[in-house]
């Protein structure tokens, strides 16, 4: 069992940052790739983020490449997702979750163990 809770939402401008947090414990969390996604208000839940075990690759969405990051710190169970450069179609309700799948990183179904999420909003 893996337990998530996200953290760092908000409120900003647009053209603004945010960093989302997402703290895991329970089950080894190295050994496992970690995604974000979105849900926005009436539409499904969409990849943006994923990173490997080891951080070595990452994956973004198209509509975020350039602009967000994201990253982990294996020693302290946490995985970030650093929003730069911020639009209001960016926000949404966000949520990390575990790959324990084989399939494709943006493939939702691929991944168990969801937060609670963590809501952004960005103001125009």
């Amino acid at each position: 069992q893996v337990q998530l809770v996200e953290s760092g939402g908000g409120l900003v401008q647009a053209g603004g940052s945010l960093r989302l947090s997402c703290a895991a414990s329970g089950r080894t969390f190295s050994s496992y790739a970690m995604g974000w996604f979105h849900q926005a208000p009436g539409k499904e839940r969409e990849f943006v983020a994923a990173i490997t075990w080891s951080g070595g690759n990452r994956y973004y969405a198209n509509s975020v490449k350039g602009r967000f990051t994201i990253s982990r710190d294996n020693a302290k169970n946490t995985v970030y997702l650093q929003m730069n450069s911020l639009k209001p179609e960016d926000t949404a309700v966000y949520y990390c979750a575990v790959k324990t799948g084989r399939g494709s990183y943006d493939y939702r179904n691929e991944y168990d163990y969801w937060g609670q999420g963590t809501q952004v909003t960005v103001s125009s």
